[in-house]
């Protein structure tokens, strides 16, 4: 492990350790102030105090005694103050000892080395959810096409490039 590898394992955990403690402006503090970050349904705050806003309602309600748990997966450097880290993570609520199968989620970070060392600029979160991708001759894909051009026949739906 590098010392930029250690140090950005530290900020991750620093992130864990605050959400555990319910500290929504330590959980902040590991994030740039211009940070972007998108919960797992899919919103989006921009800036830093908006997401330290909604995580102190979350932290004080809904999700009140979670735990933050998870691991890095991943650490690539795209440049000398740039990298991107994947990670797993759960919450961990109050009355669980163990992780549903269906809390996993995946993260992709941006981190950015600055004045204050390592911090977070952008933040997306998933589900793990895999799915199977239907192969082109089974059914849902062969119906698809069929209402594809049924569709382009009687003049609705998406354009095509061609037409």
């Amino acid at each position: 492990m590098t010392t930029d590898d250690i140090q950005i394992q530290n900020l991750f955990d620093g992130m864990l350790a605050a959400w555990t403690r319910g500290d929504a402006p330590g959980y902040g503090a590991c994030f740039t102030e211009d940070s972007d970050y998108v919960s797992y349904d899919g919103t989006r705050a921009e800036g830093r105090q908006p997401m330290v806003d909604a995580h102190h309602k979350l932290f004080r309600g809904v999700l009140a005694g979670s735990a933050l748990v998870g691991e890095i997966e991943s650490i690539r450097y795209v440049g000398n103050e740039v990298a991107v880290v994947h990670a797993t993570g759960s919450v961990l609520m109050p009355w669980r000892s163990s992780l549903p199968k269906r809390r996993l989620s995946r993260q992709t970070l941006v981190a950015v080395h600055g004045d204050n060392g390592w911090r977070i600029a952008a933040l997306h979160n998933g589900r793990v959810r895999p799915i199977t991708v239907p192969q082109p001759d089974s059914f849902p894909s062969k119906a698809s096409r069929t209402m594809s051009r049924i569709a382009r026949a009687v003049g609705i739906g998406r354009a095509t490039a061609s037409g």
